[in-house]
């Protein structure tokens, strides 16, 4: 009797024993890493348990797209296998989406040019991280094909890089825009699918250009509503001006994207000078030594002065690199003391910037001299402080200063002449400039038989550099009396300093 009890409760429990079972297997059986989106639920983890498997399930059985696109064109998309399909099917062989760059055949670029402008006379360029920035790169000129568009082969770069660029017609003053003439940002590429290429094939881009910089009708302000101006708006200049990107810098510098302004003198890219080297000279507040901008009262005439001194050949041609402050952050990264009150003294940070970023920048770009005796560096007011301060940590880089309106009377007087103790070099050549007028304006003057603060100051500075060794013909003090703290004065002695560093090769020998 006992034993057919027994066999009952056995044959009543075998469903609930199996339904026990089940759920074991189920639990137990793992949900592969690969079939789980990221988890669902704050805290959730790779526990989320329902959340997780029931998320892969909806994601498997709905259909999906995806698109590579750069600047609005489609590259490739697909779809994933409807849900209808009967399960015991194989699966779709899924794409395979590559990085551009990373592609082992390499890539192609082809290239729309809507407006019609570009010709053999006036080719495509590329401008990016691959070549400085350079917008007149003829290592990246674009061929014309046949169907009246632009291509340009890339083989596969090194492992980990990827590209930035735009496209130019040989100049920044002839970059992209945008159909509405606005400036376009930097292009990149976006993974590609390649699964349906053949062995060997490389990758083919396609990419439109609906409009050029120098399309812009003269209707377009070159200010902008706050007052400031367009980033890559046409300055206009007197000969060739190019911009060169650079990163970085002191202060609030630091993660900043800035254009270097390129002056190039006459001649520079014709065949006869394709081997010459140029003396170049580098500017700080370099946006002012071309162009006068809203918020300041004048310009310094840079281009205009070397083109009629170079013509007349009153100077050697030179190359000058504008380097253009970084704005709120203007004061700190010019100080190498702290003469100031409440202000950082940033000025090392930004000369350790000019030596790793600017120069090698501009040298890769641009064919300038690299011997110190033709380098220059310059500014006015704080901006002749740090030119001053680099050519002093760094006499191996910079050998001739434009020093105009040295303010060692601004703040602390006493920190000033610690940091002009403290110099162990001296340049090899070095023009000094000062306004009788310093910190002055208006009908302000100084009280009767007592000269102007700073142009003792500067006159100090002067005797200091004598007794340091530095020859009357190594260095030059022009002090104007009637002259004030301002670029009318840096532009009126402008010809002068140049003369002085830079004059014609045969006399410089």
């Amino acid at each position: 009797m006992a034993m057919r009890k027994s066999v009952l409760l056995a044959f009543l429990s075998l469903p609930i024993l199996l339904v026990i079972g089940l759920v074991v297997f189920v639990l137990r059986t793992p949900v592969s890493e690969k079939h789980l989106s990221p988890p669902v639920g704050a805290g959730a983890g790779h526990t989320g348990g329902a959340n997780a498997i029931g998320q892969w399930a909806a994601e498997r059985n709905k259909p999906q797209s995806r698109a590579a696109t750069t600047h609005g064109l489609t590259l490739a998309s697909y779809s994933h296998q409807p849900a209808t399909q009967p399960a015991a099917q194989p699966p779709a062989t899924q794409p395979k989406f590559v990085q551009p760059e990373a592609y082992e055949h390499g890539f192609i670029l082809v290239v729309e040019d809507k407006s019609g402008l570009a010709n053999k006379d006036d080719p495509i360029y590329m401008a990016g991280t691959f070549n400085n920035w350079n917008a007149g790169d003829i290592r990246y000129q674009l061929e014309p094909q046949s169907d009246i568009r632009w291509r340009f082969t890339f083989p596969k770069l090194e492992e980990g890089k990827t590209l930035s660029f735009k496209f130019t017609r040989g100049s920044w003053d002839k970059s992209e825009i945008s159909s509405d003439d606005a400036d376009t940002t930097n292009r990149t590429l976006e993974p590609v699918d390649v699964s349906g290429l053949s062995p060997g094939e490389p990758i083919k881009i396609q990419m439109v250009v609906e409009k050029w910089a120098d399309q812009r009708g003269p209707a377009r302000p070159s200010v902008r509503k706050d007052g400031g101006l367009y980033p890559y708006r046409t300055i206009p200049v007197e000969g060739d001006l190019r911009r060169l990107q650079v990163t970085g810098g002191a202060a609030t510098a630091a993660g900043q994207v800035r254009d270097l302004l390129v002056w190039l003198p006459p001649g520079y890219d014709a065949p006869e000078n394709a081997s010459r080297s140029y003396p170049v000279l580098f500017m700080h507040d370099g946006q002012n030594i071309f162009e006068k901008h809203p918020q300041i009262p004048a310009e310094w005439q840079m281009d205009e002065t070397l083109t009629r001194l170079i013509k007349s050949k009153s100077i050697e041609p030179i190359i000058v690199v504008g380097i253009p402050h970084s704005g709120i952050g203007r004061i700190s990264e010019y100080l190498p003391v702290s003469p100031i009150p409440n202000v950082k003294a940033d000025g090392d940070t930004h000369v350790k910037w000019l030596i790793s970023e600017v120069l090698p920048r501009v040298q890769a770009a641009f064919r300038v001299r690299t011997d110190p005796a033709h380098v220059g560096i310059g500014g006015s007011s704080l901006g002749a402080i740090i030119a001053l301060h680099a050519a002093t940590l760094h006499p191996e880089a910079f050998g001739l200063v434009l020093a105009e309106s040295l303010p060692l009377r601004t703040g602390d007087k006493a920190v000033w002449e610690q940091w002009l103790g403290g110099m162990k070099s001296w340049p090899t050549r070095i023009f000094m400039g000062m306004g009788g007028r310093e910190g002055l304006s208006g009908e302000k003057t100084l009280p009767a038989n007592e000269e102007n603060p700073y142009v003792v100051a500067v006159k100090a500075f002067d005797q200091r550099l004598s007794s340091a060794g530095v020859s009357t013909a190594s260095r030059k003090l022009v002090i104007d009396p009637a002259a004030e703290h301002n670029e009318q004065a840096w532009a009126k002695r402008l010809p002068e300093a140049l003369e002085f560093l830079f004059p014609p090769e045969a006399a410089s020998k």
